[in-house]
């Protein structure tokens, strides 16, 4: 028997090395694929579109808020991976009576480098994570972060609109980007057209994720945000925590270059 603690300080005791592992966070997902975790993972979410051909091929148990504990208990996992924020208490108790469930707590770069060393110990290919986390070290230390002097909107959701805030992971990417967020509320806030506009800011970024904006949006924006600079993003970039920050960099200096123009 082996304990591993999770980003909570929670002991998860395995009896062996999981086998059966069934992940409902997407970036966690990908991250477990990109360690070498073929055969191990046996259900993912409807979320969970990376890798390609795994996200075709995978046992979908439901959304990451909306799991099917039924399908779960079916496939009879060995360990459960979990976030604190992208699913729902509730469910992750009730996963909790029937398997053993380490969960994720993430808000910066440095949390996030150490739920990838931690997941790669839990399922036995440390070294493979060690040298992922390494690179994505390099990649960030390269990046040539600078103040842009720049206010920022990063809006995730419409109607309501809701903005990424201070205590995110987002905001903490936002920083990297050189960009000053422009919601100094923490978490996620609802905000209306009157409360961005007395914002101010200088760019607003449209995520193309958990809502799906696009084109037609900007021009939505524009008509309360006529100075703004109005920009659709890749919201992975932004809020996937896992093995997609080796990429993260050098989106956010194509980003730089856009917003500086």
């Amino acid at each position: 028997m082996a304990v591993f603690y999770d980003q909570l300080n929670r002991g998860v005791n395995l009896s062996s090395l999981p086998k059966r592992i069934i992940s409902i966070v997407p970036s966690q997902t990908e991250l477990l694929f990109y360690l070498g975790l073929n055969e191990e993972v046996i259900g993912i979410t409807k979320f969970c579109i990376h890798p390609a051909d795994k996200f075709i091929n995978v046992t979908k148990v439901g959304g990451t808020k909306q799991l099917n504990i039924a399908k779960i208990k079916e496939l009879k996992p060995d360990l459960v991976i979990a976030n604190k924020e992208e699913n729902e208490q509730g469910q992750i108790q009730e996963l909790m009576n029937f398997c053993p469930v380490w969960i994720s707590d993430i808000s910066n770069l440095n949390e996030a480098l150490d739920m990838i060393t931690k997941i790669g110990e839990l399922v036995g290919h440390a070294t493979q994570a060690e040298i992922l986390v390494s690179a994505i070290k390099q990649q960030f230390n390269a990046l040539f972060t600078h103040p842009l002097n720049l206010r920022a909107a990063y809006l995730i959701w419409r109607k309501p609109y809701m903005a990424a805030g201070t205590a995110t992971f987002i905001n903490n990417m936002l920083q990297y980007s050189g960009l000053t967020n422009a919601f100094a509320e923490s978490r996620y806030p609802v905000v209306s057209k009157q409360m961005l506009s007395d914002a101010q800011p200088d760019v607003v970024l449209l995520s193309s994720e958990p809502y799906p904006f696009t084109q037609k949006h900007i021009e939505e924006f524009k008509t309360f945000l006529p100075n703004a600079q109005i920009l659709l993003v890749d919201g992975e970039m932004f809020s996937w925590y896992g093995s997609r920050l080796l990429h993260a960099p050098a989106y956010f200096e194509q980003l730089a270059g856009l917003v500086n123009g």
